[in-house]
């Protein structure tokens, strides 16, 4: 499983409606994979739609949420004026939280 946050922008000022979670997930196909949706609605630099999705590539993982919320986004809906920034998968700095050896966590 994957998570593949998609960044949206909208008009300026506007906020990512609160039935956005519903619009996505109503626009996922059974061939889509999706498993789950959340909203980050004040991420920064964009709100975020988490999509958590199968499949058995990263590539595949963010096309596929991809072209959910681009489905979405084309559907007179919620989302109306908002579009896509991108679609990836977060990647996250795990050697900048490690301990260093013989150091213990605070």
């Amino acid at each position: 499983m994957y998570l593949v946050h998609v960044a949206l922008r909208g008009r300026s000022g506007a906020e990512l409606p609160a039935d956005a979670r519903d619009v996505v997930l109503a626009h996922a196909l059974p061939q889509d994979g999706v498993e789950h949706v959340v909203i980050h609605p004040h991420a920064v630099p964009c709100p975020v739609v988490g999509v958590y999705l199968l499949a058995d590539r990263l590539e595949t993982a963010e096309f596929r949420a991809e072209r959910v919320c681009r489905r979405a986004l084309a559907s007179p809906s919620a989302l109306d004026g908002w579009e896509l920034v991108n679609a990836q998968v977060p990647l996250m700095d795990v050697y900048e939280r490690m301990p260093l050896p013989g150091t213990l966590l605070d």
